[in-house]
């Protein structure tokens, strides 16, 4: 980037999330001057860090994937190096009809590269329908498809819904009937198209993860939790001269002349480049004056909405209970009605965590998926006694917590049905004609924390050459209070 072509722009992010502050970080490196708004008192979105018992913990997203580079790099470049932790154990285990059984190896988010691996979780009668993938017609996928409709039809219900269910719908808090294989799961999506049959398409995919898998872990996260990479890339934003303003919440963005209007409670900025890096329906009715058309397609994006059921308990009472010896946690087919969707045991799950309370076992549950939010509405209390309901029918846990925390993610993860990248491509073909003008974050381009971290990047790097081959007006009186 020509840092000479920057150094006297401003840019105003709009988001303090994981995304607008990669954003921030990437604008400052090329020398832009710039200003994150954030509605709310904090910055870093669904990645909050916060404590129970008087442990720090995660309250949020708790590891971010390491075979993909983008998130890794920025807690690197913002002085979190020593504090990157793989997890000590991944081995989780699957709830299924009543019982705990190891996570099946060989598949790809729920799709077997071989039936015979799901042996301990189906059926007979559903191993033998997985088997017939190779004796049937092939099926199209065309530009994209449902990555559960299309299993489903090549290996059985059941295999959608006692794994890829759990997994990927889990990911999304989603639907896998509904969720694009494109979007989703894109590599799958192209080795599926090269192969009549799935079970080969998947063993190709797996072929290629294990060469990555040899490089290192699959999932990284961070000593304290994954909430303290925000808090770092805010302070590197700040020590590089950009501005963070918390509780301002944006009511107005205009085009003009020179560039671009900001309004907020107490304050009028003035800007050559606007990322907006807000959920969807903030950013449609921001867009609303300026890109009629973008803003009708931002408001079609669903959201799903759960919570998360922190507690701790005292180490001893959880001695001898099998359930919880040397695993991860486990995720529930939401086929068998249970309450909860999963369960992390973040004392066995990550070593920072384990040391930060000797005597005390952290574990948490979620709660809340696409079309089954009522629950979220129950009092705290509700959602911390139907948690260990189920955890003691799964894994035998009768004691009672030291302490309890609930964080709901009201319409926290956007969906992904089939068509969503081409919505994404018309919204952004319609930016495309506004100068200066930018969108981000999880609604576009993956709900990772590494596909976050590189939607904002992409932001930064498209407002830079905008602003390069742009002519704004050289005396703008940039971010004054008005």
């Amino acid at each position: 980037m020509n840092t000479a072509d920057t150094r006297t722009r401003h840019v105003v992010v709009i988001g303090g999330g994981i995304s607008g502050l990669a954003a921030a970080h990437r604008l400052l490196e090329a020398g832009a001057w710039v200003t994150v708004l954030e509605a709310s008192g904090r910055v870093g979105g669904k990645l909050y860090a916060g404590e129970i018992a008087g442990m720090p913990v995660d309250l949020g997203a708790e590891s971010m994937l390491a075979r993909r580079p983008e998130a890794i790099d920025l807690a690197r470049a913002v002085g979190l190096d020593g504090r990157l932790q793989a997890p000590v154990t991944t081995a989780a285990a699957l709830w299924n009809r009543g019982a705990l059984t190891p996570m099946p190896a060989g598949h790809v988010m729920g799709v077997p590269g071989d039936p015979q691996a799901l042996a301990s979780v189906l059926s007979p009668e559903g191993l033998e329908r997985a088997g017939q993938d190779r004796v049937l017609e092939p099926t199209p996928v065309g530009d994209d498809v449902a990555i559960g409709a299309y299993v489903a039809e090549r290996l059985g219900r059941e295999v959608v819904d006692r794994l890829v269910e759990p997994l990927l719908g889990g990911v999304y808090a989603g639907d896998a009937y509904r969720i694009s294989m494109r979007a989703a799961t894109p590599r799958l999506f192209e080795a599926v198209k090269a192969h009549d049959s799935l079970l080969d398409g998947v063993r190709e995919v797996q072929e290629e993860a294990a060469a990555q898998q040899r490089t290192g872990p699959v999932f990284m996260g961070i000593e304290g939790g994954m909430g303290v990479l925000p808090g770092a890339v805010a302070d590197a934003v700040r020590a590089r001269g950009g501005e963070i303003l918390l509780d301002a919440p944006v009511s107005e963005l205009t085009r003009t002349a020179e560039g671009w209007q900001v309004r907020t409670r107490d304050r009028v900025l003035t800007a050559d480049g606007v990322v907006l890096a807000t959920p969807a329906r903030p950013a449609s009715q921001l867009l609303a004056a300026a890109s009629p058309a973008a803003s009708a397609e931002l408001s079609e994006v669903e959201y799903a909405s759960m919570a998360l059921v922190t507690m701790a308990f005292r180490r001893r009472d959880l001695e001898g209970l099998p359930g919880f010896s040397g695993r991860s946690g486990f995720l529930v087919p939401p086929v068998d009605g249970r309450t909860i969707k999963a369960s992390t045991f973040s004392t066995r799950k990550w070593a920072w965590n384990d040391a930060a309370a000797p005597d005390l076992f952290v574990l948490r549950t979620s709660i809340g998926r696409y079309g089954e939010e009522e629950r979220l509405h129950d009092d705290d209390a509700d959602l911390v006694e139907v948690s260990l309901r189920d955890l003691g029918e799964a894994a035998g846990l009768a004691a009672k917590p030291v302490a309890t925390e609930v964080t709901r993610w009201m319409g926290g993860l956007p969906q992904y049905p089939v068509g969503h990248l081409d919505r994404v491509a018309r919204v952004r073909e319609q930016l495309a004609e506004l100068p200066g003008l930018r969108v981000c974050g999880a609604a576009y381009d993956g709900v990772g924390i590494p596909a976050c971290v590189a939607s904002g990047r992409r932001a930064a790097d498209e407002i830079v050459e905008s602003l390069r081959t742009g002519t704004p007006a050289p005396g703008t009186n940039r971010g004054a209070g008005q």
